[in-house]
């Protein structure tokens, strides 16, 4: 199976796309791609989740220059995006950040979907032997605590899906530190549940990590590795939180930042 390499053009210019276009095939990758579109409100950061979760697609380039990649709602869009892929491709899938112009970006600060990414230049002289070497290196095993995947739809809104990956948890929580927390269920992983009972929910808590504050919501009902906590969010957060529900003072939570 030939692989591809899927490009998501953050930039309008199709100078960089030519260069890329015309430059991997050579090394035997098709390159396939869309251009971004920054609309939150009509969540089209999923568009492209359908390719990008494709076996085929060995390689996510990110084409942006380091100004756009500053802007908070393509940072946040970017992030859901990555998050539903890395649900089904996992956390080792390579990603790599292409930029523009001469701004630097260190993967520390990005949101923490993306900083396992490569940041490469656009001018590097090297360029098609790194992507190459980076679409073929057999990908690590990366593992987490938890799952966490995302789902946005104009009809249904916007959801996080957390659940355990190995332990199971007694309970569960789940903040936003900007954005508002309107439904939760719980249900088996991987789609939305139609009906839930929930045990013991609790809502509009207030929890402080450092200089954030998270309004958080919790059931206690036990989940299984195979059993998740579904929340839907309205506008866009930050950051969110979630794990196991807390059995003492001291929450034992994940953070996951958005911008």
């Amino acid at each position: 199976m030939t692989k591809a390499v899927w490009m998501t053009s953050v930039v309008s210019s199709e100078d960089p796309l030519r260069k890329i276009a015309s430059t991997l095939p050579a090394y035997g990758l098709k390159v396939k791609g869309h251009f971004w579109e920054d609309d939150l409100e009509k969540m089209a950061w999923v568009a492209a989740r359908g390719e990008l979760i494709e076996p085929s697609v060995a390689l996510w380039l990110i084409l942006s220059s380091g100004e756009r990649l500053s802007v908070p709602s393509i940072r946040y869009g970017l992030s859901l995006l990555a998050i539903a892929v890395q649900a089904r491709r996992g956390l080792s899938f390579p990603v790599v950040l292409l930029l523009t112009d001469g701004i630097q970006v260190s993967p520390e600060t990005l949101p923490t979907p993306l900083k396992g990414c490569d940041v490469v230049s656009l001018s590097d002289p090297g360029l098609g032997a790194k992507l190459v070497a980076k679409a073929h290196t057999p990908a690590g095993a990366i593992g987490s605590e938890y799952r966490l995947d995302a789902y946005g739809d104009p009809q249904i809104g916007q959801w996080f899906e957390v659940g355990p990956r190995m332990d199971a948890w007694s309970g569960a929580i789940f903040g936003v530190s900007g954005g508002e927390i309107a439904f939760h269920g719980v249900g088996p992983m991987g789609s939305l549940p139609s009906r839930s009972v929930l045990n013991f929910p609790s809502k509009g808590m207030k929890l402080t990590l450092g200089e954030r504050e998270y309004v958080a919501w919790a059931v206690r009902n036990d989940l299984d590795p195979r059993t998740s906590y579904f929340i839907k969010v309205t506008g866009f957060p930050d950051s969110i939180l979630f794990g196991p529900f807390p059995s003492g003072e001291m929450a034992d939570v994940h953070v996951v930042t958005l911008k």
